[in-house]
């Protein structure tokens, strides 16, 4: 009965060993074992054995995603976020400006992020919050308000850089808020809100200059055009002008031609004859008012009384 009872225990106490000896490693996962205290292999995702007492996992500290801190002998090798909490830097012209931030990064060297830094999630935060400070240093107010990518870009250097030794492979870094101090924040509202009435003064002055330019250019065209109007106007009619005289000089002409061949067998001058008519047409013009009670007669009245003549005589011929 004594011995049944030995072996019973015996088997319970194997049992419980064998049990201590198996470790399921989830996927993504890993633990550092320990042997003796000293370090013995990593152990990767699914079934793993072990033997108890002598080996056992390394227990390190991590960070949940509320940010509180516990210990566990898990290993995630998922990439992770970090959500720091809001913190003070001041700016290269002396701005005191609240930021946080976010890091993503991933365990790649389960080993190293156990034995060559004591407390990686603090560590890590505090490592972030130095380097902000140090890049927000470097840039004033409105380069760190317009630069996020580039922060971004440098913290990612700088942290990714510092962070190896640890295992530790960061892969973005992100700014999520900028918050200047109220005064700040006012002053910013009433440039930005000067800037837009500059630019719309702007854009109306520019408006208005655009629109004369075009008026200047219409009254400019609409005179160009009359003024042309108004030449071809004038070439018209002096074109018909010139036509009228040449019509009435050769009329003339062919008038004298008749003439001159009337009175070709006679001795008078044709230009006596033309001169006597112009004579009698313009005393016809001189008496032909009914209030005229004054007569004007040519200085030259002889010439004038023997063109009548001339003519007297081309009619009774």
């Amino acid at each position: 009965m004594g011995t049944a009872i030995i072996l019973g225990i015996i088997a319970f106490i194997v049992v419980i060993f064998a049990l201590n000896g198996l470790k399921v490693v989830p996927q993504s996962e890993t633990k550092v074992i320990e042997r003796l205290g000293k370090f013995h292999g990593v152990l990767p995702a699914g079934l793993n054995i072990i033997w108890p007492i002598i080996d056992r996992p390394k227990a390190i500290t991590v960070r949940d995603q509320r940010g509180r801190s516990y210990m566990t002998t898990s290993i995630d090798l998922r990439e992770q976020v970090y959500d720091f909490p809001k913190q003070n830097v001041i700016t290269k012209d002396n701005v005191t400006t609240e930021i946080n931030a976010l890091l993503y990064f991933q365990i790649v060297d389960p080993v190293k992020s156990v034995y060559e830094i004591e407390n990686l999630p603090n560590a890590i935060e505090k490592l972030t919050q130095t380097t902000l400070r140090n890049v927000i240093g470097e840039l004033e107010l409105d380069e760190t308000l317009t630069s996020r990518d580039t922060i971004n870009a440098k913290l990612r250097a700088v942290l990714d850089d510092a962070t190896n030794k640890w295992g530790v492979k960061v892969n973005r870094v992100e700014l999520q808020d900028i918050t200047p101090p109220e005064s700040v924040r006012m002053a910013m509202e009433k440039q930005m809100q000067a800037e837009r009435n500059r630019r719309a003064e702007i854009l109306k002055a520019e408006g208005e200059k655009t629109s004369a330019i075009l008026k200047s250019e219409g009254e400019k065209t609409s005179q160009i055009n009359n003024a042309e109007a108004e030449k071809a106007a004038v070439l018209l009619k002096a074109e018909g002008e010139a036509q009228a005289k040449i019509l009435q000089a050769n009329a003339e002409a062919q008038a004298i031609a008749t003439i001159a061949e009337a009175i070709k067998n006679t001795k008078t001058d044709p230009a006596s004859y033309l001169l006597a008519t112009k004579y009698i047409q313009t005393l016809e013009q001189m008496v032909s008012g009914k209030d005229n009670k004054t007569v004007y007669i040519p200085y030259e009245a002889s010439n004038m009384l023997a063109s009548l003549g001339t003519i007297k005589d081309i009619f009774n011929k």
